[in-house]
This record gives structure tokens, C-alpha cells and sequence, in this order.
């Protein structure tokens, strides 16, 4: 469970970086799981952009991969989530 000094210092880390995936008409599958469940390994942050196209609501797919991945929300800004998950090495430090 991030407190809200975490989230803050997590939202200051993710504003300088770009999505690294988007969602579109397919929405969220079980390969998108697995390839966020990975990058979130790597890097521990990792930012989500939704297209218009997507037939998922901001929420329902911020919280579809937050369950497949084991992660938490950290922000939502329009069509953008970001999410945190805690690796093995703690790159961040938190």
C-alpha cells in the first residue's frame, strides 16, 4: 500500500517519462497483462495511455491491470494511468 507521500514522489518521477504502452480497440488482453507484468519488473513504474478507440473505460482498465498485474494505481490524468509495482532489486527505492 503506497502512502501519499509515495504516490506524490511516484507522480514527480513519471511526469518527465512517456507511455510505454497504449490500449486500443482490442482493450486489455491477457498478453498486455503479461508484457505490463514485465515492464513493471524492469522498471517498477510504468505509464499506460488508452486510445479513443479502446472500449474500456479509463477505470475499468486501470483496474483490470492493476489485478492482473498485482499493481497499484499511482495517478490517472485523462486517458493516462500510471502504475507501480514493487520489483525484486527496489530500483526506486520506496
Amino acid at each position: 500500500m503506497l502512502t501519499s507521500k509515495d504516490k506524490k514522489t511516484l507522480r514527480s518521477i513519471a511526469q518527465t517519462r512517456k507511455a510505454l504502452f497504449q490500449i486500443g480497440k482490442d482493450g486489455v488482453t491477457l498478453n498486455m497483462i503479461k508484457t505490463i507484468s514485465d515492464s513493471l519488473e524492469a522498471h517498477e513504474l510504468v505509464k499506460v495511455s488508452l486510445l479513443k478507440t479502446c472500449p474500456l473505460s479509463v477505470q475499468e482498465a486501470a483496474l483490470d491491470i492493476a489485478g492482473g498485474t498485482r499493481s497499484e494505481v499511482v495517478q490517472t490524468i485523462g486517458r493516462t494511468v500510471i502504475f507501480y509495482r514493487r520489483s525484486k532489486e527496489n530500483k526506486l527505492g520506496l
